[in-house]
């Protein structure tokens, strides 16, 4: 699919709507079926919620788009042919991503590789020789453009090809040091964000950036961390995307070392050179299935949590993506034609009825309750908005509490 170019911008107004994340876009789109009917819907949603929200302009987005072109990138939306494979199958995959020189990178298998800002210099050393050594191997380096390992990766990718992952817009480029090392990166690479131009990034989107850091890629790579940062969020969120976790084992005695000897203990994959690394993912290059969580994935909980949620989102959980193939909308889509008042509180009734404290899923309940994935699916958005309801991480759907 390509979005035509008023789909694109009503895209972006949703997703630059306030307390519009990823879930609440997907939510959005599966119950109206398009970006502009949300755009719609969104006000009186958000008023029965008890709240308040700011649309994004019309204006505003169009600035953005402009500014964008100015810049020489563009907007690759989710579902389209360009948009990231891996990056795609994340149920917190950007409903639209930013994209600085070659997007056709994003096409090939990834590898993430992360670590310490205060690296060491063995440190360096070995992510210089893992990250020329996968790029020879076919594989794009990911990583955060941050000093230490995320610069040493990029500096010994360049040749061959490495992904920038930006936490504030593209133009707002941190550490700024590293402005000469991104656009020299750009001849074989590229530089992604799913951030507004001209937003310098805040504390609480770098875990946002280490998502997708992890989300473009097949496997993550630990080369140096402490126990308490951010690169052993990236490494959670491998594990929680199915992807799998690598981490370089080091001195006990160096604090340095720490986090990847935890990931170690808890089921990360032990690297020591790039070929551990590409033993376990070559058989996944190129498959269906190589997505899915791996047989030997890390224990659940492993890595470090982050300190605050990723968005303040508007509470429209509990609505199972929608297949890709039913995105972009069409040009004219026709109203719902709803259901009718008995049977819709018929099916409210039972799907209360089927959800105790314990969390099934949207699919569980569906089968249990025996209607149709839509009914159930707006029935649950309306007791979500409603408070009767709660959705868990993972998209399971419990009773609230009482």
């Amino acid at each position: 699919m390509v979005l035509s170019d008023r789909q694109r911008l009503d895209w972006l107004r949703l997703i630059r709507s306030e307390s519009v994340g990823p879930r609440t876009f997907r939510s959005l789109m599966n119950r109206y079926g398009g970006a502009a009917a949300a755009l719609d819907a969104l006000p009186d949603l958000a008023r029965q919620a008890g709240r308040t929200i700011r649309i994004c302009p019309q204006s505003e987005a169009e600035r953005e788009i402009a500014a964008l072109d100015r810049l020489g990138g563009r907007l690759l939306a989710l579902g389209e042919g360009a948009y990231p494979p891996a990056l795609q199958a994340i149920d917190t995959a950007p409903p639209l991503i930013a994209v600085l020189g070659r997007s056709d990178v994003l096409l090939r298998p990834c590898v993430a590789i992360v670590g310490s800002r205060n690296a060491s210099a063995a440190g360096l050393k070995v992510t210089a020789r893992l990250a020329r050594d996968l790029g020879e191997a076919g594989f794009v380096v990911v990583s955060g453009l941050a000093r230490g390992i995320d610069t040493a990766a990029h500096e010994a990718s360049l040749g061959t090809g490495t992904v920038a992952v930006l936490a504030g817009g593209l133009d707002e480029v941190y550490p700024p040091q590293n402005i000469p090392l991104l656009q020299r990166l750009m001849a074989e690479g590229a530089a992604i964000s799913e951030m507004p131009l001209g937003l310098a990034p805040r504390g609480r989107d770098f875990p946002r950036r280490n998502r997708l850091v992890s989300g473009l890629s097949l496997g993550t790579v630990v080369v140096e961390a402490a126990r308490k940062s951010g690169s052993l969020i990236t490494a959670r969120f491998a594990n929680e995307q199915g992807r799998i976790v690598f981490a370089v084992p080091g001195s006990p005695l160096d604090p340095r070392a720490e986090g990847g000897n935890h990931l170690i203990r808890e089921g990360a994959t032990l690297c020591a050179e790039a070929a551990h690394v590409v033993e376990a993912l070559a058989p996944l290059v190129g498959r269906e299935d190589a997505l899915l969580r791996p047989p030997h994935a890390m224990r659940d909980g492993a890595g470090e949590t982050p300190s605050q949620p990723l968005w303040d989102e508007l509470d429209l959980p509990g609505i199972e993506p929608a297949p890709l193939a039913r995105w972009p909308e069409p040009a004219a889509a026709a109203p719902d034609a709803g259901t009718g008042a008995e049977d819709g509180q018929a099916i409210r009734r039972r799907v209360l009825a089927l959800l105790g404290a314990a969390p099934v899923s949207l699919d569980d309940l569906v089968r249990a309750s025996g209607c149709s994935a839509r009914d159930v699916s707006r029935t649950v958005l309306d007791l979500e908005l409603g408070g009767a309801i709660r959705r868990h991480p993972g998209g399971a759907l419990s009773r609230a509490e009482d």
